[in-house]
């Protein structure tokens, strides 16, 4: 029996335990920079192998240390953070907490790591090269890894690799990309300042609602005339804000809404993009503009070389029907980019769909296929160990 067969019986022995504690976890969610208790429950699970833990790194993040650090090193990152999502599951372990539910599925996320880290203390007497497991808090707000960032958590990191749950994909099949997977993301904040007065004469007023309207279909039709249309660029808004009465032209309207872009250098753009586009349409009505753009996160960017080695190391234990080259990458945005502009990395997306199917992210009835943990810590595992023995071979034949 090799040391890639000896994990996968004995991970089979506590993956009871696993769907325990991830059940315990699901039913008591905590809040992007509010996790503390997780993170106290996670310290405590990872010093019983043997690991050496840091905590509050990135305030209520903690990093944990196996192997020779002061050589080759490799990182695998977990987010800890729920959502303000009301559960609608029914599930007899769904959330205790009201109006608060692990619907991002970070909760498996957590669970694939501290099985990781069972499976790499068991198999420590390997002279493993050096590990470190990053749980990052507030992945949801877009805050944590850079908080981490600013604590140290990449130092000395030579390769990071990440997962998360996809729910297009059914439970035991998983999917990779390289290059692009993931979106830029901006918040975008809109206030327009016009000048208010009886809705029976609008001509004596600059309607602000009038306004907001030519600006939220005028940028969307800028899009589609003056960017590119083979780099997509995606602006939505969720928020409107103005008026008081039903029979009063507002003086002021706001605006709140995401921006996604995934060509990096196009991004870089967008702000004054944005500016000069919004500001002439507001002009041309009268009205006065304010606008505030805030980056989120740059987008994913997988390495080619490690995700071909986690690839083939899933075709190894899963077979390649069963690993799903992406075709498209997400226009959704993932903080694990942030750690991506210090170490060179990979995520890939994990099948959780029962054969029922599954919600989507974000939504109150999400239910993961609970065995997807299982696969995604063989997956990471394998992948970890040949990483590092490529890492052993370059040494010996230095």
């Amino acid at each position: 029996m090799t040391i890639f067969q000896e994990p996968i019986l004995s991970l089979k022995s506590f993956l009871p335990e696993l769907i325990e504690l991830r059940r315990y976890l699901h039913a008591h969610p905590e809040l992007s920079g509010h996790e503390h208790q997780t993170a106290a429950l996670i310290a405590g699970e990872l010093r019983k192998y043997g690991w050496i833990v840091k905590e509050s790194v990135g305030r209520t993040g903690l990093i944990a240390e196996l192997g020779n650090c002061d050589g080759p090193l490799v990182g695998f990152r977990v987010d800890m953070d729920a959502l303000p999502v009301e559960e609608k599951t029914g599930l007899s372990f769904a959330s205790l907490r009201q109006g608060v539910m692990h619907a991002c599925g970070h909760d498996i996320h957590i669970c694939i790591g501290i099985g990781l880290a069972r499976l790499l203390a068991e198999h420590n007497q390997l002279e493993l090269t050096g590990i470190r497991l990053l749980f990052q808090p507030a992945e949801e707000i877009a805050s944590g890894a850079r908080w981490m960032k600013e604590d140290g958590a990449t130092k000395g990191l030579d390769a990071l690799f990440g997962v998360h749950v996809y729910p297009e994909l059914p439970s035991g099949h998983i999917g990779v990309r390289d290059g692009t997977l993931t979106a830029a993301a901006g918040k975008l904040e809109i206030e327009i300042i016009g000048d208010g007065g009886h809705g029976a004469r609008p001509h004596q007023t600059v309607d602000s609602i009038w306004i907001a309207a030519k600006i939220i279909s005028g940028i969307q039709e800028a899009i589609s005339r003056q960017l590119d249309a083979l780099l997509p660029v995606v602006i939505s808004f969720g928020q409107i804000e103005g008026g008081k009465a039903f029979n009063v032209i507002a003086d002021r309207v706001k605006l709140l809404g995401t921006v996604r872009c995934l060509d990096a250098h196009l991004n870089d753009q967008l702000p004054h993009w944005l500016e000069t586009t919004i500001k002439g349409i507001a002009t041309s009505c009268g009205a006065e503009v304010v606008i505030t753009y805030t980056p989120i996160a740059p987008p994913v960017f997988n390495d080619p070389k490690l995700t071909a080695l986690l690839e083939n190391c899933a075709q190894s234990l899963i077979g390649n029907e069963k690993v799903k080259r992406l075709d498209s990458p997400s226009l959704g945005a993932e903080d694990f980019a942030e750690f991506l502009d210090d170490v060179p990395g990979t995520m890939f997306r994990l099948g959780v769909a029962p054969p029922e199917g599954c919600a989507p992210l974000h939504n109150g009835s999400f239910a993961p296929d609970e065995n997807s943990i299982e696969i995604g810590i063989n997956i990471i595992f394998h992948t970890l160990m040949h990483w590092m023995k490529q890492q052993q071979n370059v040494s010996l034949e230095q």
